[in-house]
């Protein structure tokens, strides 16, 4: 069985209904996690989604703010979520796919502006999110599994547009990255998007600040496929859809795809 699973921070799936559908028309993946769903998990637009083919879905969803989704073609049990951090916040959702494949959908925490848990208590929540997930991926080693979402940071020095820059910026600043490294080692999991392309810059999304994102490209990669190692080797094709971020009205952020040959 070979599929095509892409995820995007849609930054409100109400307000770019129309953006998803395009997608869905245009490129078909099988499997689209979306985050920043902004919309209770009843008000999420189905009956367009569900004419594409999309007939399955699991999500977790709260008005105005936060909110995951897998939008499935083929047919997903929902496998429940964890609250990391004890926020209450509509960060993650699983599901398990006919071929026994786990895919987990996560929203992690932006951080705030200022990158010091003392005086920025968004940070500190994110911090304390990531810690969580490492721990319960210590605890409950995955297998057979497939981690998706917008996490937030940019880990390698290639994946934004100037290291040295960004370094006391949220999102690259060392802790963070060593939260991350050490959350990605407790489960095992393989940087999907990097396997396939490991050298160069490589971002996903582009800040709304930019009057010409395009141009200035100073992006970050922020949203992420992996995949434990009993599956990572069947992971292939993957890329950035960037031209989304240009679509009318886009999201700050660009669809990130890969296929699973299993």
């Amino acid at each position: 069985m070979s599929f095509t699973l892409a995820t995007w921070n849609i930054n409100s799936v109400r307000l770019r209904e129309g953006l998803v559908a395009k997608l869905m028309a245009e490129e078909g993946p099988d499997v689209l996690c979306l985050q920043e769903c902004k919309s209770p998990v009843d008000k999420i637009p189905l009956e367009q989604f569900e004419a594409l083919g999309y007939g399955h879905m699991v999500a977790r969803g709260q008005k105005g703010y936060n909110g995951v989704a897998i939008l499935s073609k083929l047919p997903i049990e929902d496998l429940g979520d964890k609250d990391f951090a004890n926020l209450g916040h509509a960060r993650h959702v699983a599901g398990r796919l006919e071929n026994g494949v786990t895919i987990h959908n996560f929203y992690v925490p932006a951080g705030g502006d200022v990158p010091d848990r003392a005086v920025n208590e968004k940070f500190g929540q994110k911090l304390d999110y990531l810690t969580e997930m490492r721990d319960w991926f210590h605890s409950e080693r995955p297998e057979k599994a497939i981690l998706v979402g917008d996490l937030n940071i940019a880990p390698r020095e290639d994946d934004v547009w100037s290291h040295k820059q960004l370094l006391k910026v949220v999102s690259h600043t060392p802790i963070e990255v060593e939260h991350f490294g050490e959350t990605q080692d407790a489960g095992g999991w393989v940087d999907v998007t990097r396997q396939d392309i490991p050298d160069g810059l490589l971002y996903s999304w582009w800040s709304y600040r930019a009057p010409d994102w395009d141009a200035a490209d100073k992006g970050r990669r922020l949203d992420h496929v992996w995949a434990t190692p009993d599956i990572s080797n069947a992971a292939h094709s993957s890329r950035v859809l960037r031209a989304a971020r240009g679509w009318e009205q886009p999201s700050d952020h660009a669809p990130v795809f890969a296929t699973f040959d299993l």
